[in-house]
């Protein structure tokens, strides 16, 4: 240990020539590390601060401070050693003193931020920091992949929607087009943002405009007023407007309703224009055509109730579809809806489908006569179309029946009339001949057989008038006898009388009484009542009770008085043969007639086999 101090020159008695070589050596050593120490203390703060570019002003100031500091530092030891063997003393202190300066300028400037300084974090702090930051880093990254997957699931979306809208946008104007629907939109300026004309051309020049700068004063202010209320009240409305143009006239229906923004506030309206031209010319027509069509069904409907006929439809299964009015005793709503078998009697359905299934299998009309009862037989004469759609396949058929009921009636007692009449014919002539033989057997001249036969035959014949009249039914009684007394009646009222309730005889019964009536009313005339001023003449007839065994009758009493004495005839003349015998054979009347001195009477019942009932 003394040696090594000896040879530093640090011994009490001075330095040696040895020691101080080696305490020279032992400078220029030291002062060197330190200097090139200095150095790369510099090339590390210059590398920081070159790798810094974000470090604050303050901070670069204590950085080149430091920097000349450390520099300073580095020379005045590198001179510290090149002192220790060359004489450069003076050139070191100088150097000691820049770094004196430095040194105090970089405490100065290092002081105000010693705080700072203190408040940096440290490492662990940094590393925790870092730790959270890379944490924190990673849940972005999380979040950050979410939201790329959102943004890929809304883009997905997006083009999706957008798809969907151009359909829906291709939809709406095909609709819109199909329609021949104009649309548009306007702000609360009722100035035009969207429009869309189906026709192609001229919705592009109203965008940007007003209603003013469009349509003529004289169609504007209608719908503006209309407008500007709905975006004044947020009620839609629809109205109809006439718009005039260079290239038509029409007529338009107009919605419009009102467009609220994001906040509910009313921001505009959008609306919809239709033609409706052509539509009020087909509603015009079509009222006209209604009124045509109401005055054809009014005709068609008084037609049908002046007339016997029923109109109706059945489909393919023969269920009626309509009817013209009630039948069969069912009103129409009981018939509609129903089948045949449902409304005819069992009897009338074969009759009635035999027809429709015939116009059904050929499509060719069908007609023929049938015949339901109900009460009574009633006779139709049914004629059956088939009834065609759209494209003429039978849907149907179309029925039209008329009652020939009365016709049938007509016809059957026309008929009845003929035979009736041929057979009377043949009994007229028969009793004409009769008549003619008894009377030229009586008469004793060609006059007095022209006279009573003429006279017979009018008497027949005005039975037969009647008969006539009444269709060959009958003949009332009270009828008959005043026509065959008519002579008798217009020039003596008071002496001829005729009483009795109301009785109808049949045709055979009126002629034989009508023919004995007149031989009665001839025979008075000449020699009985109705020959002198006072004579009186009463006809009466009553309905007499069935007596036992027995049937109900009319008696009829003829009676004859104030006229000269009454002497019965030697011989039965042939008024005698008419009122006694033809008129009992031909009735099987009972017939009584006397000759009492009083007068002619003749009492005659007649069966109520030949009476008929009044009408």
């Amino acid at each position: 240990m003394s040696g090594l101090v000896a040879w530093l020159g640090l011994a009490p008695d001075g330095l040696t020539v040895a020691g101080r070589a080696g305490t020279d050596l032992l400078r220029l050593t030291t002062e060197a590390f330190i200097a090139f120490s200095f150095f790369g203390i510099l090339f590390g703060l210059v590398w920081v601060a070159r790798q810094r570019a974000d470090l604050r002003r303050e901070y670069r100031a204590l950085v080149w401070a430091g920097g000349g500091f450390l520099l300073a530092s580095a020379l005045a030891h590198l001179l510290g050693a090149l002192s220790a063997v060359l004489p450069w003393e003076g050139l070191f202190n100088l150097a000691n003193a820049v770094v004196a300066v430095l040194a105090s300028a970089t405490v100065v400037l290092l002081l105000p931020l010693l705080p700072q300084l203190a408040r940096a974090p440290s490492t662990a702090q940094l590393a925790q920091a870092n730790e959270s930051l890379r944490r924190e880093v990673a849940g972005h990254e999380v979040t950050l992949r979410e939201l790329e997957t959102v943004q890929r699931e809304l883009e997905t979306r997006v083009v999706e929607r957008t798809r969907e809208l151009s359909t829906v946008t291709a939809r709406l104007e095909t609709a819109l087009r199909g329609a021949y629907v104009h649309a548009f939109s306007q702000d609360r300026d009722l100035r035009y943002t969207w429009v869309y004309d189906p026709g192609g051309d001229g919705g592009d020049g109203m965008v940007g405009r007003t209603d003013e700068e469009v349509f003529p004063p004289s169609e504007r202010d209608a719908i503006v007023a209309v407008k500007r209320r709905v975006l004044e009240t947020g009620q839609s409305e629809t109205c109809e407007l006439p718009v005039v143009s260079p290239r038509e006239r029409g007529l338009y229906a107009v919605h419009l309703e009102p467009a609220r923004g994001l906040d509910g506030a009313i921001a505009g309206l959008t609306g919809a224009a239709i033609d409706i031209s052509r539509l009020r010319s087909l509603e015009s027509e079509q009222r006209r055509l209604a009124d045509e069509l109401r005055t054809v069904l009014q005709r068609y409907e008084i037609a049908l109730r002046g007339s016997h006929m029923t109109l109706f439809t059945q489909d393919r299964d023969l269920r009626f579809t309509s009817i013209s009015n009630p039948l069969f005793g069912r009103e129409v709503v009981d018939i509609v809806g129903r089948t045949d078998t449902e409304i005819l009697p069992a009897e009338s359905v074969a009759q009635f489908g035999t027809l429709a299934r015939a116009a059904l299998a050929t499509g060719k009309a069908q007609g023929g006569e049938v015949s339901v009862k109900h009460g009574d037989t009633r006779w139709y004469e049914l004629h059956v179309e088939p009834l065609l759609d759209s494209a003429g396949a039978v849907i149907g058929v179309a029925c039209a029946l008329f009652d020939v009921t009365e016709r049938k009636t007509g016809e059957s007692h026309l008929r009845l009339l003929m035979r009736e009449l041929t057979h009377r014919s043949k009994n007229l002539l028969a009793v004409i001949q009769a008549m003619a033989r008894q009377t030229a057997r009586h008469s004793g001249s060609i006059e007095s057989f022209l006279d009573a036969f003429g006279a017979r035959l009018q008497a027949l014949a005005t039975s037969h008038d009647l008969l006539v009249q009444e269709g060959w039914y009958g003949a009332s009684l009270g009828d008959l006898t005043r026509r065959q007394l008519a002579k008798y009646l217009d020039g003596a009222a008071a002496r001829v009388s005729v009483e009795g309730p109301p009785i109808h005889l049949k045709p055979a019964a009126a002629q034989s009484y009508g023919l004995a009536l007149h031989e009665l009313a001839v025979n008075a005339e000449r020699y009985g009542a109705l020959s002198v001023p006072d004579g009186r003449v009463a006809i009466a007839w009553s309905l007499k009770p069935a007596e036992a065994g027995g049937e109900e009758a009319i008696e009829i009493l003829w009676s004859e008085s104030g006229g000269p004495d009454v002497a019965a005839p030697e011989s039965r003349g042939f008024g005698t043969l008419v009122v006694e015998k033809n008129l009992a054979r031909a009735l099987d009347a009972e017939v009584v007639l006397s000759f009492d001195p009083g007068g002619v009477r003749c009492r005659m019942v007649i069966p109520a086999s030949h009476l008929l009932a009044a009408r």
